[in-house]
């Protein structure tokens, strides 16, 4: 560095200017004496030429000499600083502007395994650390880094170098801009090991339930039934023993689950395989035992992770059983659910239920039905049977119809044309909330559990109570402030719950033929003209829809498709492509007009048509977002597939509602989702 750019400073400046200070003293002193003798005024002018040449040979000739001193003085105690950080603890490496390592110690030597010469891209050396964690705009960045299979934490400095050269109190640079960065590693190998073990250690609580002990036992002989239970008991015990954890019966039917959290890990990367076990356990049992199984975790306080175990085993109950659930504070988990959901015989549940919703309805003056969005045949069916209700007990309803698409336009013409209802009782979101906010109303929620996906979401906050009446799965989204909710996944449509809520509420509930033929239709489109998702149940709720009125051929005919919709439908069809052989995707085209997602639904369903085909998807975008429609025949639960993308439904018949995307990001983050499940096996 040249001299001219190195100039003193500080208190050494100030000890250095002290003669030339001291000179124009000198000088003054002398003209001063002048007015008081001229002989003493030419002595102290002699004096201040000779103070001014010794003055001037101290600070401009020894001036070179004195920097020199200074340099040999600051470089040995650089020396001294740079052997103190060679031989710090502290792994430390200095860098360049790229990543470069130009100087290290020996610690970051040991650690990194890295003797000799400088020159690699600390990139290279530690993947954790890109070019963009550098420190650029900012002066300090960490990053959390694995070396040798110890953990460290790297805190990287950017240092100024003008910076370290304006440090030192004697001298100083100019016109010089660059930077290095410094790099500490601390290792927190034992400080991370410590936490892994504490929170390894934390105790968890979970929930077991039977799914259907009381109808799996009436297909065994009696002598055996103590056996099976025996067997079941042996198998869950056995299973948790394993994991050192400790299971306690409640009742018949119920077990409580204490053990650690990292034994919760262990089962849940296994995927809950006593799932499985138990389903399997056969003695002459005709119907399979299947678990719901909830657990909590997360919290520090086990009283709240007991909460979360029974907020899991209500949700894996809601969503039809055979299934684990694991709930945290931000988290919610869900394993096994493959299998359809067997439908119980009994009727004493909607028997209850219909007493409870008789009771609500009774006691309110005005009732709103809702359904979700884009209302389909089986939300205003299920609607029209609340309506029937209400209108029985002579108070006053609405029905909210956000939309009239093409699937329940011939409902509603049919509907308002009978001379039999009123035009008025179907009112649009906005007349709903103006409804509610002039009135005290009762809300009953119809084919939806999600409040984001009900018809106004506004109405669930402006009415008390709520009446929920679903056969979806429930999702870690619900409706929280609800009165009465009737939620059975294993029924196969809202219309269905609705017809069998009917024979019990009233004697006096009489269907109108029209009414009847719209619940027969949510059922039938929702089971694909009964083809899928039904049961025993499902056919006496048809059967007492024909007693009231229910025409079959009126029905069908109210469903025929017009040609643009079914060369539409056709044309999704043809243009479906195949991927990993057994999973077929298509794109509703842009030409579709009216109702395009029911369209794209129609689409799906004839798309499992094709052999070899295990679960079909149709995207449509509609209104700025990406609807899509899944359906499934058997083994494939897309229902957990939507679920991942943000939807839900159920095992065979689900969609999802993507906002902010386009078709292709849609359909590549749905091929992704589904091959991820596929290398997991969830699928």
């Amino acid at each position: 560095m040249s001299s001219n750019k190195i100039r003193f400073k500080g208190q050494i400046r100030t000890y250095i200017m002290w003669p030339v200070w001291m000179t124009i003293f000198v000088a003054v002193f002398a003209i001063a004496m002048y007015f008081v003798d001229i002989r003493a005024g030419i002595a102290a002018t002699v004096f201040a030429v000779i103070y001014s040449g010794v003055a001037y040979f101290l600070y401009f000739h020894d001036r070179g000499r004195v920097i020199k001193d200074l340099i040999s003085f600051a470089t040995q105690y650089g020396t001294i600083q740079k052997q103190l950080l060679r031989d710090l603890e502290i792994p430390y490496a200095l860098l360049d502007e790229s990543g470069k390592i130009i100087w290290k110690n020996a610690a970051f030597e040991q650690v990194m395994d890295l003797p000799g010469k400088t020159g690699k891209n600390i990139t290279s050396l530690i993947p954790e650390i890109t070019k963009e964690k550098l420190p650029k705009m900012e002066h300090e960045t960490e990053s959390v880094v694995s070396v040798n299979g110890r953990d460290f934490r790297a805190s990287m400095n950017k240092v100024s170098l003008e910076a370290l050269m304006e440090a030192p109190d004697a001298v100083e640079t100019v016109d010089y801009d660059s930077y290095l960065i410094a790099l500490y590693m601390f290792d927190v190998t034992e400080v991370n090991s410590l936490a892994r073990q504490i929170e390894e250690e934390k105790m968890v609580c979970g929930l077991i339930y039977m799914d259907n002990y009381d109808e799996a036992l009436e297909s065994v002989d009696e002598a055996r039934r103590s056996l099976v239970v025996a067997l079941i008991d042996r198998q869950i015990n056995k299973f948790f023993s394993k994991v050192d954890a400790i299971v306690k019966k409640l009742e018949k039917d119920k077990f409580l689950v204490v053990m650690k959290k990292k034994e919760l890990d262990n089962i849940s990367s296994n995927r809950f395989t006593i799932l499985e076990e138990v389903k399997n356990a056969n003695i002459g049992n005709e119907l399979s035992f299947t678990l719901s199984i909830g657990f909590g975790a997360g919290s520090g306080s086990f009283v709240q992770n007991y909460e979360y175990a029974r907020t899991a085993i209500d949700l894996a109950l809601g969503r039809g059983g055979d299934q684990a659930i694991i709930k945290t504070d931000d988290e919610i988990s869900y394993f096994g659910g493959k299998r359809e959901v067997t439908a119980k015989n009994t009727r004493v549940k909607a028997r209850v239920k219909a007493h409870a919703l008789r009771e609500i309805i009774e006691n309110s003056d005005h009732i709103v039905i809702m359904g979700h969005k884009i209302l389909d045949v089986d939300a205003f069916g299920s609607s029209i049977g609340i309506y029937r209700v209400a209108k029985t007990f002579n108070k006053k309803v609405n029905i909210v119809v956000d939309e009239e698409t093409t699937s329940i336009r011939p409902m509603l013409e049919m509907m308002k044309h009978d001379g039999a209802h009123d035009e008025s009782i179907f009112v649009s979101k906005e007349e709903a909330v103006e409804i509610a906010s002039q009135n005290e109303c009762t809300l009953v929620v119809v084919d939806v559990n999600r409040p984001s996906f009900t018809g106004c979401p506004p109405l669930l906050e402006m009415c008390q109570p709520i009446v929920v009446l679903d056969h979806h799965r429930q999702g870690a989204e619900k409706i929280e402030n609800a009165t009465l909710s009737y939620i059975e996944p294993y029924a196969s449509s809202a219309s269905e719950m609705v017809s069998e809520v009917l024979q019990y509420i009233s004697d006096h509930v009489k269907l109108l033929s029209d009414e009847a033929d719209c619940l027969y239709a949510g059922m039938m489109i929702d089971t694909n003209n009964f083809m899928t998702k039904t049961g025993v149940r499902t056919f006496e709720a048809a059967a007492y829809l024909r007693r009231n009125g229910a025409d079959v051929t009126r029905v069908r005919k109210m469903f025929r498709d017009d040609v643009g919709a079914y060369k539409a439908r056709a044309e999704i069809v043809a243009n479906a492509e195949i991927f990993d052989r057994a999973f077929a995707l298509a794109i509703t085209p842009d030409t579709v007009v009216d109702s395009p997602t029911i369209i794209g639904a129609e689409a799906a369903n004839e798309l499992l048509n094709i052999n070899g085909i295990r679960a079909s998807f149709v995207l449509t975008m509609y209104q700025d977002e990406v609807y899509i429609s899944a359906r499934s025949i058997d083994d494939v639960n897309v229902q957990v597939i939507m679920e991942k993308l943000g939807g839900g439904g159920h095992m065979n018949v689900a969609g999802a509602q993507l906002a902010d995307t386009t078709l292709d990001d849609a359909k590549a983050a749905l091929i992704k989702v589904v091959r991820e499940m596929k290398e997991k096996g969830e699928l």
